[in-house]
């Protein structure tokens, strides 16, 4: 814009005034761009400093225990701006100005807490060894039968090594169920897994078995 505005001048010799209007500019805009073909460097803007500033240290740390403590023992706002009060003789900050920060600030410490707990609990790879270990588990399915929907329960035995499966419908979870699917299972599969078989709490409706343990077969 600066170069336009010299350009225009030249031939012209438009006044100030109307090369303010052509350009939709202070006329100092203008006086500028006349007397140099460079802007001036803009100002860099000044930080305010909050009033909240020297109790921000301690609103955190309170923010920080929260993500531990009960539910009924966190702080709301008000407990906060209280405790200031109270514990740290600060006053000199108003309570709309203590909910802006918290509502900002309350989400960032939460995720900086997730983000340092992924960083320092590693994950523990699992080992399986070839037929030793299988999983057992009951879920909902729908199945038509004879044209109409039935809520019927799939059972699900996957060796834990290879992730091979074997799936049976049945109209219960029941003992007799959980039963014949292992029988089933065990057929197709060949054999029995020689360490465990891990299954979920209720597995089978009668008995709520949640582990079998299982040997070599003979």
């Amino acid at each position: 814009m600066f170069e336009r505005i010299r350009r225009d001048r030249r031939p012209e010799n438009a006044s100030v005034r109307e090369l303010a209007r052509r350009y939709a500019v202070h006329r100092r805009v203008v006086r500028q761009a006349l007397d140099s073909a460079l802007p001036p460097k803009r100002k860099e803007p000044v930080m305010r400093r909050s009033a909240l500033d020297p109790a921000k240290g301690w609103i955190d740390e309170m923010l920080r225990s929260d993500l531990t403590a009960p539910p009924k023992q966190r702080h709301t706002n008000k407990r906060i701006l209280h405790r200031l009060r109270d514990e740290y003789g600060f006053t000199a900050v108003a309570y709309t100005t203590l909910n802006d920060y918290l509502r900002v600030r309350r989400p960032q410490i939460k995720e900086e807490a997730d983000q340092a707990r992924m960083m320092h609990e590693g994950m523990v790879p699992q080992f399986h060894r070839p037929g030793e270990e299988a999983e057992v588990d009951f879920a909902e399915v729908w199945v038509r039968v004879d044209g109409k929907p039935m809520q019927c329960q799939l059972f699900t035995l996957r060796l834990s090594y290879s992730g091979k499966a074997v799936h049976r419908v049945f109209s219960t979870s029941g003992q007799e169920a959980f039963m014949k699917g292992h029988v089933d299972a065990f057929r197709i599969l060949g054999g029995v897994p020689t360490r465990h078989i891990r299954g979920c709490e209720g597995a089978a409706s009668s008995g709520g078995l949640t582990r079998v343990t299982t040997g070599p077969v003979p």
